[in-house]
């Protein structure tokens, strides 16, 4: 996840960053079910309103939460499908809560009303975020259901009320990127903590519709607005947070952009800013993220749900996250990663990490291919056309 906010807050002040600090553990992601009320289009999971067989029980559940434990893991964000569909979600809440998780909860929203919403509050999620994907008429038609959208708001609407931090969550689409800016004002207007916004990934459903990838020229455009947006809610003094996913050339992006914005009167902050983003590193699927699914399977991260890794029913997520000699999995955890392409050959390898493996996974059969989601150009990224080759690294065969 790249944390916009908080590292724009650093270009306030000419402090510069400490040592980049190792997590003990993964946030998991933990997709507690597949069935699902809607039918949407970018769904990694391709969940639908039916029940799926070999699904983990509350008892599994439990004892793997025990093992999380073990795993040193700091956060859960329960997902699905839709996580509300089970019939446990508040038991299995509250048992992680009790052994000191962070626990969020990812749903769609439209379950969310008034008969539920005070055992909601009462199951304390740090946060709950809430998928919005453009306006009424869009979101409805990507949500495949009439009336998903006012459902959506009103819960976040609910959730506020309720005294819960509460996030929109938006998957940006060539489609949808018109509604940006009136997403950003509906985030003020119902006074939301958080806004997520999620780079199209080439998996599931998002696969088939990767055609329908936001231009990269829309992306950059859609990042300068959150930045903008973020900055001025920082110099507001508003406490929100502002963050996005599935595209590590956030990065490099934000860097180009402070240089652009603040580069003259401040350029000790931009430097700052710099090592702040080598710090964070980039992309961290399989390293400081990690994936269970609905049937007990774990993978590198939730985009790759076509690699196993082994399953909590029958294996400790702990022994096999600290020892696995997964090849994906040792290519994750080189530094620098064994990417290709331009972006093995990229002056800022150092801050993407590489990007997101999935897509280039998804366009080309190797998982180290040059990530096809980059929407920085050559120039941008340090890089003669002439340059770009083929290196000789085998395929890992996944």
């Amino acid at each position: 996840m790249f944390r916009i906010s908080q590292l724009l807050k650093t270009m306030q002040h000419d402090t510069p960053p400490g040592k980049s600090r190792k997590m003990p553990g993964p946030v998991v992601i933990w997709n507690l079910i597949r069935r699902c009320n809607l039918a949407c289009r970018h769904c990694y999971s391709t969940s639908l309103d039916i029940d799926f067989d070999n699904e983990l029980s509350t008892e599994q559940i439990k004892a793997t939460i025990d093992d999380l434990k073990v795993a040193q893991v700091p956060v859960l964000i329960l997902s699905g499908g839709e996580p509300l569909l089970r019939p446990d979600i508040y038991e299995i809440t509250a048992y992680a809560k009790a052994k000191g998780f962070y626990v969020a909860l990812s749903t769609n929203g439209t379950l969310i009303n008034e008969e539920n919403i005070e055992k909601i509050k009462a199951a304390d999620y740090q946060y709950v975020g809430i998928s919005i994907d453009g306006l009424e008429e869009f979101h409805d038609k990507f949500r495949r259901v009439e009336g998903s959208f006012k459902q959506s708001m009103h819960a976040i609407k609910l959730c506020k009320d309720a005294g819960i931090k509460v996030g929109m969550r938006l998957c940006l689409t060539q489609d949808n990127f018109q509604d940006l800016p009136a997403m950003l004002d509906l985030m003020d207007e119902y006074n939301v903590d958080k806004f997520y916004l999620s780079h199209l990934n080439y998996s599931g459903r998002g696969k088939r519709n990767a055609e329908r990838d936001a231009m990269f020229n829309m992306t950059k455009q859609a990042m300068e607005l959150l930045f903008e947006r973020a900055w001025q809610h920082i110099c507001d003094g508003r406490e929100s947070d502002f963050v996005t996913g599935n595209n590590d050339a956030d990065g490099p992006f934000m860097l180009q952009w402070a240089a652009k914005r603040f580069g003259d009167k401040h350029p000790i902050r931009v430097k700052n800013l710099e090592q702040h983003l080598v710090n964070w590193g980039g992309n961290a699927s399989g390293v400081n993220v990690a994936n269970i699914d609905n049937t007990g399977t774990i993978h590198p991260d939730t985009y790759w749900w076509n690699h196993s890794l082994g399953n909590v029913k029958t294996e400790k997520f702990s022994e096999i996250w600290r020892d696995s000699a997964d090849p994906l999995m040792q290519g994750f955890r080189q530094t620098p990663r064994p990417v290709k392409g331009r972006c093995k050959s990229c002056k800022h390898l150092a801050i993407c990490g590489g990007n997101t493996r999935t897509r280039a996974f998804a366009q080309t059969g190797d998982a180290w291919a040059e990530d096809p989601g980059c929407y920085l150009n050559d120039d941008e990224i340090g890089l003669a056309t002439e340059q770009i080759k083929t290196e000789d690294i085998p395929v890992v065969q996944l």
